[in-house]
């Protein structure tokens, strides 16, 4: 950035970073108070989609608490739910419906990751996976990648009772994210306006800090490289045929608003992205494949070069 454009973009940034952090407090507040009101929200698997979007504070919870969309992903959310010794999760149902699924526990209310589970983790012929959690109330996060053609969310175990049976959703039930963009307003373009400029300044910035407000909470095995994009500015990934081989590579790229623009799985050694009318950021999710998942290969991504028509990225171990 130059001088000029720093003496506005910096206090806008500051405007918006003060207005999110107080749009996600009030808004998870009173999401928690609707939860905790509806009792049968909580007793039913609420899976995004065109129709859960579509819902009361549905939109303005996801883009303050998960701005970073998944696109690659179906994404469950159940609870919260009082335990007090275990809960359980129907791995057959889970296994059949994807090739690789992750769970995570967090603590409600205030939503901290307790521990997560990774499909590749687990004996695929166990019928049941039970967790061990301390007395309090909870909630639970699935995220299906390389479903199948039949998705069912699992059944689970509350303290070995059933608190939900498995739940079918459709194979297409991702496809609100074409649309998507349309709900953009002032209202998210403000929420998320200062990402963009710290990642810009990133090199002045604590990575730390950075990486909280940009990133999403990944599985330990999960690999993140991201950055912004200029207007008019191309995008060029190299990646060694090795981490192609033993890894899923899940691009998208947002908006300045963080809306979803373009996604794709990288199958290649080679990515292209065209110069895009608007600024915005994009965010690799580099996840090794369900046969690999022991792996050694540890994966490196730099920036290899930069110029305002083309930014260069390489992916390595």
């Amino acid at each position: 950035m130059n001088k000029i454009s720093l003496l506005w973009e910096i206090p806008l940034a500051l405007l918006s970073f003060i207005f999110y952090k107080i749009m996600k407090f009030v808004i998870g507040n009173v999401f928690t108070v609707y939860l905790a009101i509806d009792k049968r929200k909580a007793t039913q698997w609420r899976v995004l989609s065109a129709k859960t979007i579509n819902a009361p504070l549905v939109l303005p919870v996801l883009m303050t608490k998960g701005p970073r969309w998944n696109t690659h992903a179906i994404i469950g959310t159940l609870g919260p739910f009082a335990v007090k010794e275990t809960i359980a999760i129907d791995l057959e149902t889970a296994n059949k419906s994807s090739r690789s699924w992750i769970a995570v526990v967090y603590s409600f209310p205030g939503y901290k990751t307790i521990t997560s589970i990774e499909s590749e983790q687990l004996d695929r012929s166990d019928r049941w996976h039970t967790v061990e959690l301390a007395p309090g109330k909870y909630s639970l996060g699935v995220r299906y990648y390389n479903r199948a053609d039949t998705v069912n969310y699992p059944a689970v175990k509350v303290d070995d009772q059933i608190y939900v049976e498995s739940y079918n959703v459709p194979s297409n039930i991702n496809d609100y994210y074409y649309n998507l963009i349309e709900a953009k307003n002032w209202f998210y373009s403000s929420l998320h306006y200062y990402i963009f400029t710290i990642l810009k300044l990133r090199q002045y910035l604590p990575e730390t800090f950075v990486r909280r407000e940009y990133l999403p909470v990944g599985a330990p095995a999960t690999h993140f490289a991201y950055n912004y994009l200029d207007a008019q500015q191309a995008l060029e990934i190299k990646i060694e045929p090795k981490i192609i081989e033993q890894f899923d590579i899940y691009f998208t790229l947002y908006d300045r608003s963080s809306f979803p623009l373009t996604w794709c799985i990288i199958t290649n050694t080679e990515y292209m992205l065209s110069p895009q009318q608007t600024t915005g950021y994009f965010l690799l999710r580099i996840r090794p494949k369900p046969e690999y998942s022991t792996t050694a290969v540890k994966v490196k991504s730099q920036l290899a070069s930069w110029d305002s028509s083309v930014q260069r990225w390489l992916i390595s171990d």
